[in-house]
């Protein structure tokens, strides 16, 4: 079960680096890819690679919400990324709302509520597409989401040529 996770996390590992505290960094201090602002009682600085990597599996890639080991790797790692990136509630509800979008295409399945919640009926919906324009379409809406982010503050400017490469 683990296999999946482990490509996904080395993957991750290697875009996100090691200890930076940036001032202009909404996460705060961060290591791994693990913010002071998500992990307040964690001594960041001192996080182990392990320590993250049981961070991930817990709280990024196995949540009650959503397991992502339902999904084909390059999706899973797709939300894995975002999810990292953006929070998993917003890479949840990107995934329902990429869905809609390919629904309003191809209809083939009900809307889906965009509440964040992935159960039977968004997985459902995975099944029934092209993993690879669903992809296109979650790339899409991640690149507005930093778009707004930078629009909103131009503050955060300075990390959105790193956000897009990432997408």
């Amino acid at each position: 079960m683990k296999d999946k996770f482990n490509k996904a996390f080395e993957e991750l590992i290697g875009v996100e680096g090691g200890y930076v505290f940036d001032p202009d960094d909404r996460g705060g201090e961060t290591k791994y890819g693990i913010t002071k602002r998500s992990y307040p009682h964690l001594d960041i600085k001192s996080l182990s690679l392990q320590d993250a990597k049981d961070i991930y599996f817990k709280d990024f890639w196995n949540t009650p919400r959503m397991s992502l080991e339902d999904f084909e790797y390059d999706l899973a790692y797709e939300l894995f990324d975002t999810g990292v990136n953006a929070g998993m509630p917003t890479a949840r509800k990107m995934l329902q709302r990429a869905l809609n979008l390919l629904n309003r295409v191809e209809t083939i399945y009900d809307d889906l509520k965009v509440d964040g919640w992935i159960g039977s009926s968004s997985i459902g919906a995975v099944r029934k597409v092209k993993q690879q324009k669903l992809i296109k379409v979650l790339n899409g809406l991640q690149f507005m989401h930093y778009f707004n982010i930078v629009d909103d503050d131009h503050s955060q400017e300075k990390f959105f040529a790193g956000w897009i490469t990432r997408t």
